[in-house]
């Protein structure tokens, strides 16, 4: 019976990965385990002694056993890529290393983070991508927390996994510039990352081995439980009826530390009034928000038209150049609104320079062509709950784990 009323509440918060669970020596919360992403411990260049010190604790290379954080831990069965690339201690931190190093480009100026820094929202407050000699490309940059929600990627959904991710800008012309055969010759000529890849992959120095390494840290990129988090386990009890709460609580005492910790969380991580009733008008049937940002993180996975530079004389397809199915045409990945406070401008050409713009585009039906979604339809709202819906999003905001951009091997 207590398992029962858990599931029934929803107060369950941490879901392991089953894929991982049986070898795994040690479990981990992602997002909140800042010790996952903070670097090998000291200051300046890592040296091969210190390399060498970190790869030789066995418990670096053991398989962790992943749990998600409140709010993304409803995602669990969605969780992607660990069966075939598990997560270990030492594969996040040389992950974190390639992520921010920019000798994987042509030049030595751009790294991932180029693209998709930790003090910009893991994206970049520019429209578009800025890649090598300062180019610029055609698509804002999309965040890369919570990309272990997802296999698809980019907002075309091209690269059918995050290891394919990983590698694909490095070679294009306009981000890195490089060629995956130079830049495996690079960190072969590195002995600190030489030495991490021949112990941590079997074949060594490989590019699919360096996107396996960046995939991991990216899963790692976790965003911790949002004030609206805390309101949705908290509002599942707020709707018993007191009698049948007390009930409850009076007969499993698991379940009464539930209710406790979900009360102390939303009384110091509250929704204002005007999030509230946000909240109810983007999960309402008029307003609609939640047709495209559902589930746990927020976002159903799939692509839509919502007109967005359809009016340009030779616009941007999208997924359509992926499928060529006709009805593709126009349509891009829906992003997620966790976090989304930190990643302005928005849409898939960065057009839209604040989440204020981003509701006044929803609420004129987006702009009208041939393959507008029919999810999107004019909307009748009051300044005020124009207000409130940015008022929501903004309270979707959580932690992220602490990143060090330093500490590369010398």
């Amino acid at each position: 019976m207590r398992f029962k009323q858990l599931a029934i509440l929803g107060v369950c918060v941490l879901v392991a990965s089953a894929a991982n669970s049986a070898a795994a020596a040690e479990r981990v919360v992602l997002g909140l385990d800042d010790s996952l992403t903070a670097g090998i411990p000291g200051t300046g260049a890592l040296t091969t002694a210190e390399i060498s010190a970190w790869l030789a604790n066995p418990a670096n290379h053991e398989v962790l056993e992943v749990a998600l954080p409140q709010g993304l831990a409803l995602g669990e069965s969605q969780v992607k890529g660990l069966a075939a690339n598990p997560l270990t201690r030492a594969k996040i931190e040389l992950g974190r290393q390639l992520y921010f190093d920019t000798r994987l480009s042509a030049n030595n100026t751009v790294s991932c983070a180029s693209c998709h820094h930790p003090q910009e929202g893991f994206s970049r407050h520019t429209a578009t991508g800025v890649g090598i000699e300062s180019q610029k490309g055609g698509r804002n940059s999309p965040v890369s927390y919570n990309r272990i929600l997802s296999d698809l990627q980019f907002w075309d959904g091209r690269a059918g996994s995050l290891e394919e991710q990983a590698v694909g800008p490095i070679q294009n012309p306009i981000e890195m510039g490089n060629t995956h055969e130079a830049a495996v010759a690079t960190l072969k000529g590195i002995p600190g990352y030489e030495m991490q890849f021949s112990k941590i992959f079997a074949d060594g120095v490989t590019i699919d081995n360096v996107g396996r390494a960046i995939a991991a840290f990216e899963r790692a990129l976790v965003t911790g439980p949002s004030a609206y988090d805390y309101q949705e386990a908290w509002s599942r009890f707020a709707a018993l009826d007191a009698d049948d709460l007390q009930d409850l609580l009076e007969d499993d005492e698991e379940l009464r530390g539930s209710y406790e910790s979900a009360k102390a969380n939303v009384a110091s991580n509250p929704m204002s009034a005007s999030a509230l009733r946000g909240m109810e008008l983007f999960f309402s049937k008029e307003v609609g928000c939640s047709a495209c940002h559902v589930g746990a993180n927020l976002a159903d996975e799939q692509y839509h038209n919502l007109g967005i530079g359809m009016a340009a004389q030779e616009p941007d397809l999208g997924r359509f150049v992926v499928t060529g199915v006709e009805k593709d045409k126009g349509a891009f990945k829906t992003p997620t609104i966790r976090n989304v406070v930190f990643s302005a401008p928005y849409m898939h050409d960065g057009s839209l320079v604040s989440l204020e713009e981003v509701v006044e585009h929803y609420v004129k039906g987006g702009n009208k062509n041939h393959w507008l979604s029919e999810k999107i339809v004019p909307l009748k709202l009051t300044a005020v709950q124009k207000v409130d819906l940015v008022e929501f999003m903004r309270a979707c905001t959580g932690s992220y784990p602490v990143v060090s951009s330093a500490r590369l091997p010398e």
